[in-house]
């Protein structure tokens, strides 16, 4: 376990990005808990208002998100400044994500349906640093061996190939698809290849005059919502907790 500690985490200089994960998550976390126990009137937490001003948790976040981003600046990718550096950024970004939808919107949407949005933005961020945790890097450059690498052509083409298949499947509409492309080529390759959805810009410029596919991605876009959104909504309210009627 040491061993594999030191190969994967400490020897290429991931341990900051780890620990950023890890009080981002965790920071998300708690912060939802203490929102919700607020919302009940439960416990000893209450509202900031200085003022009768609602200081929104965001502010906090941001501010620390400044103060590790410097930190790391000043500072170099190891030793005990770079991990308290990534812990800082780490809990800012779990703030200021968490309301994600009120900056959206720049209104008040926490207990809404449309501060959902908070929690699925979260669990995105969250999944992609774990890829790259995990030695997914951006366009699939990483997957290059050592002589690929020394040819430059090989890694513009690699970079290209996989930005033009994340670019298709955003432009389907596929933003989820898109994004976990840029680390994952095949998911890109997926989402490029498949019907664009039915309000998409691809759609709106090709099937324009193609009555046939424009019925089909409908179809396909009302079945893959029908089994996947209620079940979206449903662990973003498990974790969240339920918007206001």
């Amino acid at each position: 376990m040491g061993h594999w500690w030191y190969r994967n985490i400490v020897e290429p200089g991931k341990l900051p990005l780890l620990l950023a994960l890890a009080s981002f998550v965790l920071t998300f976390l708690v912060t939802r808990v203490i929102t919700r126990l607020i919302r009940a009137g439960r416990g000893p937490f209450r509202n900031i208002t200085p003022g009768g001003v609602h200081v929104h948790h965001v502010v906090p976040g941001v501010i620390l998100m400044v103060l590790g981003g410097f930190i790391a600046l000043a500072g170099g990718r190891r030793g005990f400044g770079a991990g308290v550096a990534a812990v800082l950024f780490g809990i800012g970004v779990g703030l200021v994500l968490d309301e994600f939808a009120l900056i959206l919107h720049l209104d008040d949407v926490y207990w809404t349906e449309e501060g959902t949005k908070s929690v699925e933005i979260v669990i995105l961020t969250a999944a992609l640093v774990a890829l790259i945790l995990a030695g997914f890097l951006p366009f699939g450059v990483n997957e290059l061996g050592a002589e690929e690498a020394t040819d430059r052509f090989t890694v513009v083409r690699t970079v290209a190939v996989n930005f033009l298949f994340a670019l298709v499947a955003l432009t389907k509409g596929k933003g989820r698809i898109a994004v976990v492309g840029v680390f994952v080529p095949f998911v890109a390759l997926f989402g490029a290849i498949r019907l664009a959805r039915p309000n998409s810009p691809w759609a709106r410029r090709f099937y324009r005059k193609r009555p046939r596919a424009r019925a089909r991605a409908r179809v396909r876009a009302y079945r893959h919502d029908r089994r996947w959104s209620a079940l979206r909504r449903k662990v973003g309210h498990v974790i969240g907790g339920a918007p206001s009627r």
